[in-house]
């Protein structure tokens, strides 16, 4: 495809995550620009576009597609939606960023690539962990090191349920539109930075369970890989703990020391080695999308390479599916 000059950006699926962590962002890199959004409530995409100062705002999907004035499209709604979306966004000749997860099945994913191939269309999936400080000087100090030769990752992720879930718009746990739960919600963002890092796993077993039956989908979900011949990733997110049983830590351990960190709350580090312990605060920024939205930015105006592919997003999505 033709490499854009400045990018305006329309947006489907004005929601939550659109409020603060993406939707400002747009507005604040380089040659990008936030010219419309859509919601099937008009009401509520008008409000949204009223706050965030969006010049139009759309509660037809196809309306805001056909917008000459857009010419990348943000698509920000709930998982099942993404597949047909991409498509039908790559056929009207606009490129694509698309929220985690990708979509429900890599059968799924398959096709969107292959669209955005045929068509020479480009698109990115929102794994924005890869952009912030903390997540880049973690995969810095394992490739220079710091920790010697990596041979454990060990991810806990539990969580006690959140009165969010119990609001009748609440999809994350219906695995028809999230595709699986709570675990498709976060595992994205944890698995695709061990890809980023380690490379594609070579062995992947999972097991689900849906031990408390609150909702359909599953509540306890692990996970054991190997990356390379010897990496071993040992992963569990169960988000049925009673209160003060909540965890969420990552170690890489190395033969020489080990990496300290969460995925979710603090943006610090701690690094132990036989030298001691050294910690590292890397502040998020306020729109925490920003840094891989400028670098989609730069992807789509032929300034630099794509952060995350539908072939990266793949790989995160077929280690999840080894868990049904």
């Amino acid at each position: 495809m033709k490499n854009l000059d400045e990018i305006r950006w329309g947006i489907l699926g004005c929601g939550d995550v659109c409020e603060v962590k993406s939707g400002p962002a747009f507005n604040k890199v380089s040659h990008s620009r936030l010219v419309a959004v859509m919601r099937r409530n008009r009401e509520k995409a008008e409000d949204f576009a009223m706050r965030h100062n969006v010049p139009k705002f759309f509660s037809d999907a196809n309306a805001l597609i056909d917008d000459n004035e857009i010419n990348a499209i943000y698509i920000a709604t709930p998982p099942a939606n993404h597949e047909d979306l991409a498509i039908r966004c790559m056929e009207a000749g606009k490129p694509v960023y698309i929220e985690k997860p990708v979509t429900l099945t890599s059968a799924s994913c398959g096709r969107m690539r292959n669209v955005s191939q045929t068509l020479d269309m480009k698109a990115s999936v929102a794994h924005y962990r890869r952009g912030l400080p903390i997540f880049r000087k973690i995969r810095s100090l394992v490739h220079s090191g710091a920790i010697g030769k990596p041979g454990l990752i060990m991810v806990n992720t539990l969580k006690t349920p959140s009165e969010d879930m119990k609001a009748p718009d609440y999809w994350r746990t219906t695995p028809e539109i999230s595709g699986g739960g709570l675990f498709f919600d976060l595992a994205p963002h944890q698995l695709d930075i061990f890809y980023w890092i380690f490379g594609k796993a070579t062995k992947v077993q999972g097991l689900s369970l849906n031990q408390k039956k609150v909702y359909p989908a599953a509540d306890l979900t692990t996970i054991q890989a190997v990356y390379g011949d010897d990496i071993f990733l040992h992963g569990i997110w169960a988000f049925n703990v009673p209160p003060g049983s909540e965890i969420e830590t990552c170690d890489i351990i190395g033969d020489k020391g080990k990496i300290t960190f969460s995925f979710f709350r603090a943006s610090s580090i701690q690094i132990t080695t036989a030298n001691g312990t050294e910690n590292l605060t890397l502040e998020y920024p306020e729109n925490i999308q920003q840094p891989m939205i400028d670098d989609v930015v730069k992807f789509f105006r032929g300034e630099g390479p794509n952060p995350c592919s539908l072939d990266d997003a793949l790989t995160t999505l077929q280690m999840m599916e080894s868990t049904r």
